[in-house]
């Protein structure tokens, strides 16, 4: 049995040769680093990796995070600076009893001491964007305006279930702003025993109610993977209007320990990427009346998707 689900349209390539390697036999440690990368080397892919949009200084500032759901160790780097696939480096940290999670110089410094590549972050076609934003007043930074968070979930065959997150965070964000993606419980949690989970959205909001561990939580105590999503996000955003705000924008991801994932989302359409021993595909989730959506969508149907 295996299984592996990520965020938006963006991580169908890597999450489909990663399922191959899952189906060949394949760890999920090196199913999760893979899809990830896959998407931190694709320029295209403004919120991610290589190609990332700066922060309002000019600097492209990436997050990542791996957890291993079997010992429930973790490691992640956060505002780290020119390493090339941040995952790599949130992976290599896992393990560590202590020190497993870096920030800044001192993760850019432990990157290059283990041998990663390191490289500019910035190509000249996200400068240019950046250059444009700063002649603008008063512009909000939303989740979504330019900004997704790639997270992905795998199970193998052996029974490893494996979480993993990267980004380079809102568009001109305030320089040292840190989401939820490198923090653990918040933007990611694994535990074996119980399933996975992930986000994506405006990373203040998510680390309000630590997110992910609360829809391990739900996992915990019977919930499948698709009611925990749909009740954590619903309890979210119904506290936000409550508060007087608006209910945020919010997507979710989980994957139980027996291969059955879940997606919620806030937002109006929320595509990710999904396969197990019955194939992968692009799958979309939408709120409906009753609760939450979620089937097979075709890649030209969610070409205006992330």
């Amino acid at each position: 049995m295996y299984a592996i689900i990520g965020t938006w349209k963006m991580s169908f390539t890597g999450v489909s040769q990663a399922h191959e390697q899952l189906k060949q036999g394949g760890c999920a440690g090196d199913a999760v680093q893979h899809a990830v990368m896959c998407v931190e080397d694709e320029p295209s892919y403004t919120s991610v990796g290589y190609g990332g949009l700066p922060d309002h200084d000019g600097h492209v500032m990436t997050d990542a995070a791996y957890m291993d759901g079997n010992t429930l160790r973790f490691g992640a780097v956060m505002s780290a600076e020119n390493i090339r696939n941040p995952i790599c480096a949130a992976r290599a940290l896992c393990g560590r009893e202590t020190n497993c999670l870096l920030a800044g110089r001192g993760a850019e410094q432990f990157a290059m001491q283990i041998g990663l590549p390191m490289r500019d972050m910035r190509t000249s076609e996200a400068m240019k964007q950046w250059r444009e934003a700063l002649q603008q007043e008063n512009r909000k930074m939303d989740a979504y305006n330019e900004h997704d968070t790639v997270c992905v979930l795998a199970l193998d065959e052996n029974g490893s279930l494996i979480a993993g997150t990267s980004t380079s965070g809102l568009f001109m964000k305030e320089p040292g702003r840190v989401g939820d993606s490198p923090i653990v419980g918040s933007g990611f949690y694994a535990d074996i025993r119980y399933g996975a989970a992930a986000a994506t959205g405006l990373g203040e909001d998510i680390m309000r109610v630590c997110l992910s561990y609360e829809i391990v939580s739900l996992m915990r105590d019977g919930l499948s993977a698709q009611k925990a999503c749909e009740t954590a996000v619903q309890a979210l955003s119904e506290r936000k209007i409550q508060l007087g705000e608006d209910a945020g924008s919010i997507s979710v991801i989980a994957l139980s320990p027996k291969g059955e994932y879940g997606a919620a989302t806030t937002l109006p359409v929320f595509p990710f990427t999904a396969g197990n021993d019955q194939g992968v595909a692009i799958y979309a989730a939408r709120p409906v009346e009753n609760g939450m959506e979620v089937k097979i969508s075709s890649e030209a149907a969610l070409a205006d998707e992330p």
